[in-house]
């Protein structure tokens, strides 16, 4: 992040503070730092940092509108971090309904004051729509019998549980002597379109980038494929810009340098410490100009 004292920093992802605090850290007193979050329990968290230390403020807000929440700061941030996907204790937390090792309601909602829940909407939309999103958002190749198998069974009663789900899902895909449960992809894909993840992203790094001041920076880590090829797609073309405008002499402004051609991954020891770093990826450009 390469952080500057007396900068400016944005947490979009505050989870559960994490990297709030190891910013804080680092910047002395005029240094700021503005947290995001659309999970109110995280933004009840931050409240309590917030009480603490008057360098911090929190928004409930999902990260698509950072923009509008950081528009005093537009063109000044120093640096803007984004660490997608799910936080440690909404996994943990049965009652959110992200995780099939534990039974709760089937909801998945990263907001339960929006959208509709994992269980209304597999109660709602069609098989073919179904089949689609576990296949698009999930890579799952038995997409078609689950998504068929889902709307067999919600005729006689609906979906409600995680146990529910993982069990059909399991009665459909077989896997002889795999490691990964074969209601993982489900789990992800449905997640990803009842929160509108990649969504989300896509509007986040188009708004991130008109807020960060020359020299500043903005990180993104991802977790699977498919964040990380939107992430690595538009930090390249970013750079490949720039080198296209260096090369015909033409201005444009504002230009990014890419600071990560291979992602930055957890070493082993870091593993060892968090196992949920091990399919972590780290992207990152800077505004030079």
């Amino acid at each position: 992040m390469d952080i500057q004292p007396a900068g400016t920093y944005i947490d979009a992802t505050y989870g559960r503070g994490g990297h709030t605090r190891a910013l804080l850290d680092s910047l002395d007193d005029a240094g700021r730092v503005v947290g995001m979050d659309r999970d109110p329990e995280a933004v009840r968290d931050a409240e309590k940092l917030h009480e603490q230390d008057a360098r911090f403020r929190i928004v409930k807000s999902p990260f698509s509108r950072i923009a509008a929440v950081a528009d005093d700061f537009k063109g000044s941030v120093d640096g803007i971090l984004f660490d997608l996907g799910i936080s440690s204790p909404q996994v943990d937390d049965p009652r959110r309904g992200f995780s099939f090792r534990a039974d709760g309601p089937l909801d998945m909602r990263m907001d339960p004051d929006s959208r509709i829940s994992a269980a209304d909407w597999l109660a709602t939309a069609s098989e073919a729509e179904i089949s689609d999103v576990l296949w698009e958002l999930g890579d799952e190749r038995r997409s078609r019998q689950i998504a068929r198998k889902i709307v067999e069974t919600r005729k006689a009663s609906p979906l409600t549980t995680t146990f529910e789900l993982a069990s059909l899902v399991r009665s459909c895909v077989f896997q002889r002597g795999s490691k990964i449960d074969p209601a993982t992809r489900t789990f992800q894909a449905v997640r990803l379109r009842v929160n509108d993840e990649l969504g989300e992203l896509e509007a986040a790094l188009d708004a991130a980038l008109g807020l960060i001041a020359v020299g500043g920076r903005v990180l993104v880590i991802a977790f699977h494929s498919l964040e990380d090829r939107i992430v690595k797609r538009r930090f390249r073309d970013l750079d490949r810009v720039r080198r296209e405008n260096e090369r015909t002499g033409n201005s444009s402004s504002p230009e990014f340098t890419l600071l990560t051609r291979k992602p930055v991954v957890a070493t082993r020891d870091q593993q060892r410490l968090n196992p949920r770093s091990r399919s972590a990826r780290l992207r990152g450009v800077e505004r030079t100009a």
